[in-house]
């Protein structure tokens, strides 16, 4: 009997916190979204038009300026965030607007994080270690245009998505 009250002590507690946690996570998937939206109608535009030694190392630059806590908490803290609203929405679900809020958070989590780790990372280390000067690095920038910018289409969206999800939650 003491583990069940504890859940539901836990679960009356995590009730409360939703509407701040959704919030939270609405601001930092629209942060996120915003700099991925920038990037993807004209940072890299901007990058392809420069000559290849040069696009290479501006990307390479600023693959290692983005590790910052600022951004990483958005992205990443955003993402922990969703984890727990997931998990919340699962033992709440009769709560209003848990259907936006489940959506939300897989989406963002699914698209962000994961994409991210999966993709976007794997794809800067290899323009990372090219020469930037050779015919393979011009290959791999080439290739880099078109596949990053890509995944970046699919965090955009899905980062504005989930944030008119977790706005929907709390309406």
């Amino acid at each position: 009997m003491l583990y069940g009250n504890r859940f539901l002590i836990w679960r009356t507690n995590m009730m409360k916190l939703l509407p701040t946690l959704t919030f939270i996570a609405a601001i930092g998937a629209g942060v996120v979204g915003g700099v991925f939206f920038a990037f993807s109608n004209f940072v890299m535009a901007a990058l392809a038009r420069l000559p290849v030694p040069s696009g290479i190392a501006a990307m390479n630059s600023i693959s290692v300026t983005v590790i910052t806590p600022t951004f990483m908490t958005a992205l990443f803290g955003t993402g922990l965030i969703c984890l727990v609203l997931i998990a919340a929405t699962l033992f709440g679900w009769s709560q209003s607007g848990s259907y936006w809020l489940l959506a939300g958070a897989v989406i963002y989590f699914i698209g962000n994080p994961i994409v991210t780790m999966a993709f976007n990372v794997p794809l800067n280390d290899a323009l990372a270690a090219v020469d930037p000067a050779s015919a393979n690095g011009a290959a791999v920038w080439t290739n880099y245009l078109s596949e990053w910018v890509m995944w970046n289409h699919v965090r955009t969206i899905t980062a504005i998505v989930a944030m008119a999800c977790f706005i929907m939650a709390l309406i």
